[in-house]
């Protein structure tokens, strides 16, 4: 109930967002009065899209304006939202080349069951490449890759973090794990596993 009552003063805080969803509610009822079933789904799935964009845009400010050391890109910031199997996807990046780093979060991810799987797995830690570890995370199992780029030698790492239906993946190039975990460790990630669902 806290959760809906959350959703619903977010989407009545972003103003234009708000006026598409009443209007899109308006336009669903009206369409299911008159049975037109298939333009009631079409106004309720824009109502779901204009919600992920809404909640999107509130998690987008719970994200840190800077990275290990690396500010925010916000012109690149994304977000995108869509009702069934696209879901929510939010973006933003830091930095630029040679180091740079990157917050994804997206819900309904298809990586979610495989992810799991692999971090359940009683076997799983003596089958992974070296490469890959598990960690926690404030809590939530996690994989940790390490990629070596070939060209510069220098090592990155890729975190993600599978919480319910929402993946949350943490990139940093040149980088190590301390900081990588320390960049993870710092995100609201019970808000923002809270707010995508």
């Amino acid at each position: 109930m806290k959760k809906l009552l959350y959703i619903v003063l977010t989407i009545a805080a972003l103003d234009a967002t708000s006026q598409d969803f009443d209007k899109n509610l308006a336009s669903a009822r009206s369409s299911y009065g008159a049975g037109d079933l298939e333009n009631t789904r079409f106004a309720m799935e824009q109502m779901l899209r204009d919600l992920d964009m809404a909640i999107g845009k509130e998690i987008l400010k719970m994200l840190p304006t800077s990275v290990a050391s690396l500010s925010v890109n916000e012109k690149e910031d994304n977000l995108s939202g869509g009702a069934g199997f696209g879901g929510l996807f939010v973006h933003r990046s830091y930095g630029a080349d040679p180091k740079t780093a990157s917050i994804d979060i997206i819900n309904n991810s298809p990586l979610i069951n495989s992810l799991n799987a692999m971090l359940n797995m009683p076997m799983g830690g003596m089958m992974r490449d070296e490469n890959q570890k598990q960690i926690k995370v404030q809590g939530y199992k996690s994989m940790l890759n390490r990629q070596v780029n070939s060209d510069t030698g220098k090592t990155g790492y890729e975190l993600q973090i599978p919480m319910n239906n929402t993946l949350v993946t943490v990139k940093i190039d040149d980088t190590n794990e301390a900081e990588i975990t320390q960049v993870a460790n710092g995100l609201p990630l019970p808000k923002i596993a809270t707010m995508a669902q």
